[in-house]
């Protein structure tokens, strides 16, 4: 399920994918892509991070759908 939250937040602080994914530390758009597809979720850290950039709180912009590690899903 896309994460519509997320888009409409990054486009109102005029922010495309690559310029949020490399301000997060990442080399292209791909996983700020499927976060907002809803393909896959972000670790807490980065969503800690993402929250920060668009000035959101955590739960607002994903739930509780973020991942502890790389491997574990909070649900």
């Amino acid at each position: 399920m896309k994460n519509q939250r997320l888009i409409e937040v990054r486009k109102q602080k005029h922010l495309n994918q690559t310029q949020l994914a490399l301000m997060l530390g990442f080399k292209g758009k791909q996983s700020v892509a499927n976060w907002e597809k809803g393909h896959s979720t972000p670790t807490l850290s980065t969503a800690i991070a993402i929250a920060e950039i668009l000035n959101k709180e955590v739960e607002f912009l994903f739930g509780s759908n973020v991942q502890v590690s790389h491997t574990k899903q909070i649900i």
